[in-house]
């Protein structure tokens, strides 16, 4: 294959000199590949958003971040439901996760479940419930539906590991 000048016309026959139109393109997905996205990326940009009480919300993937006006934040696993709070009244908590570039681990406080257009949550703890009344359901919503679509449910399963204090079942 020929070697393509900057000059040359784009072979997408866009009709556009190659310089302002693929090359472009293609320097724009080196700047993104050579940025690492890690999870703990993602926690910290949502504190910032909590930290500076504005409303964000953003997915990585199975998960889900937002931040309030209030200064909250939450991360939460679409796959099998389970959150935890990142920032409480614009202070960033310390995020109960272990990452490392083979594994994620994350000690999750609470599940959710959306009712109602209403996005609840059950501590594991006490398994007392809450309603988070100013999260942004509808975009979660969208997110868990776009998130199933997009895995094969056998995809999914694999994303979690079993917990080695789990009974095993033959």
């Amino acid at each position: 294959m020929a070697k393509i000048g900057r000059n040359d016309k784009c072979p997408c026959r866009s009709g556009k000199k190659y310089k302002h139109c693929c090359a472009q393109n293609e320097q724009k997905n080196v700047q993104q590949q050579s940025v690492p996205v890690t999870l703990m990326s993602g926690v910290k940009e949502i504190q910032t958003d909590a930290e500076n009480k504005k409303t964000a919300y953003r997915e990585l993937g199975v998960f889900f971040f937002y931040s309030t006006s209030l200064g909250d934040a939450w991360l939460l696993e679409m796959t099998e439901c389970d959150c935890v709070q990142v920032a409480r009244e614009g202070v960033a908590l310390e995020p109960p996760i272990d990452e490392n570039s083979e594994i994620i681990e994350i000690n999750y406080s609470h599940t959710f479940a959306l009712d109602k257009k209403q996005l609840a949550i059950t501590a594991y703890v006490d398994k007392s419930i809450g309603i988070l009344a100013d999260a942004p359901t509808r975009e979660l919503g969208a997110a868990i539906r776009r998130i199933r679509k997009k895995f094969s449910k056998d995809q999914l399963e694999k994303v979690h590991l079993p917990n080695p204090q789990d009974p095993v079942t033959a």
